[in-house]
């Protein structure tokens, strides 16, 4: 049977999903002016998350802070993150692309792989079928998505990152030299900055050059793991499978790839409070809490790194999860190797009804974590009644009991 796997990939998921939203209460496209998610334009702080191409052309960078994106770009409209929409989104897109799919994996928020294989005989042509998903995601949810088409996940990835916006392409053995090999070395998959100037240093200039140099060239600057790996890459070679995922998970998790890397304690911490609002919100939607946190990263070199603490009392507070993941992220990460992806992940599901008391209870911690229940209560309250935009997180305590407080400027609606 002949391997066949598309990879699905929002066109600035963020942007473009909250540019979605205004366009249908009869707002300008974001999408269409220089435009950027992220930070607070009245104080001129925190950090830029995405960015509409108007944007990039006036020099603004993802992760850069407000204040030098708007001396860029004096004309820079702000829209605050929306990761309530976000998820949104994603469930939406993910249910339209799992009806053709006998199998899906979601690799982040806004992308996902479909293993297509062996369905020649309800989709003869899989550029038409893809096509087909492409379009039902944008007439019906308002957003476009590119479709890479290959015969493993890399080239289906690599295939996707073509031409943009609402486009699909494929790339199959035979066409690698002529679609992949002309492409700069930093583009392959899986090549961070480090290693592109590594390769560059070493006269490998494009994709092809990586590809026709012996491996034992490319192990000898890069390592046995990393040369393989690029040798393997750069030839189209891939053997990793599309996994799904089991529908009862016994976890609850969120993940983010961002559009461009992270090298901020300041960003970083900001996502993590997105991604805890995200997950605690449906763990109290569901009545239940978790004992054990879990903070994964995968770095610009795609070096895959993950953390986890186990809780003496399981909970399902929004600061608490936060506190302990950017605490866990801090022991993961030195804060300046640039990061591509942040996830976080509660599991140790309590189910129990009775809540476990400690022996020694601290008075003033226990004080303050009930506020965060009630806040928390509230916040949930109003969501349900009013909808999700109309209450926004706009910081989180880092630890609970000392009077300091750091601020995440990322003002997060989640579900």
């Amino acid at each position: 049977m002949r391997k066949l796997v598309f990879h699905v990939d929002v066109n600035s998921a963020f942007l473009s999903w909250e540019a979605m939203r205004r366009v249908k209460m009869g707002e300008p496209d974001l999408r269409l002016i220089p435009s950027a998610i992220g930070g607070d334009r009245e104080a001129r702080r925190g950090v830029i998350l995405a960015k509409s191409i108007p944007a990039k052309k006036c020099g603004v960078k993802t992760g850069e802070p407000v204040a030098m994106a708007l001396r860029k770009c004096p004309q820079l409209v702000l829209a605050k993150p929306n990761f309530s929409l976000y998820v949104s989104c994603s469930r939406a897109f993910v249910e339209i692309c799992r009806k053709y799919a006998p199998a899906l994996e979601q690799f982040s928020i806004d992308e996902c792989f479909l293993d297509m294989s062996g369905t020649e005989r309800i989709y003869p042509d899989p550029i038409a079928v893809a096509h087909l998903i492409k379009n039902e995601i944008r007439d019906t949810l308002g957003f476009t998505v590119n479709i890479g088409i290959g015969e493993n996940k890399l080239c289906a990835k690599m295939a996707s990152d073509f031409e943009k916006p609402d486009r699909v392409h494929t790339l199959f053995p035979s066409e690698i030299p002529e679609k992949l090999w002309d492409l700069p070395a930093g583009d392959l998959f899986g090549v961070g900055r480090s290693t592109a100037e590594q390769l560059i240093k070493h006269g490998l200039y494009k994709i092809g050059d990586a590809a026709r140099c012996d491996v034992s060239t490319l192990i000898s600057f890069l390592g046995v793991k990393q040369g393989e790996y690029i040798h393997r890459c750069a030839n189209g070679i891939d053997t990793s499978v599309v996994r799904e995922e089991a529908e009862d998970a016994k976890g609850y998790s969120n993940s983010t790839t961002l559009e461009e890397d992270v090298t901020s304690y300041t960003a970083a911490d900001a996502i993590m409070l997105a991604l805890a609002d995200s997950v605690t919100s449906r763990l109290r939607a569901d009545g239940v809490r978790a004992y054990c946190i879990s903070v994964s990263i995968r770095t610009s070199e795609f070096v895959n790194r993950s953390h986890q603490k186990k809780l003496p009392e399981s909970t399902d507070i929004t600061g608490e999860v936060h506190r302990v993941a950017v605490r866990l992220l801090r022991e993961l990460w030195d804060g300046k190797t640039p990061l591509r992806l942040l996830g976080l992940s509660l599991t140790e599901i309590d189910h129990g009804d009775a809540e476990q008391l400690s022996l020694f209870p601290d008075e003033e911690r226990e004080r303050l974590l009930e506020k965060e229940r009630k806040l928390d209560r509230t916040v949930d309250e109003i969501r349900k009644r009013f909808g999700s935009d109309m209450i926004k997180r706009g910081s989180a305590t880092v630890d609970v009991g000392k009077k300091h407080r750091a601020k995440a400027d990322f003002d997060s609606k989640n579900e």
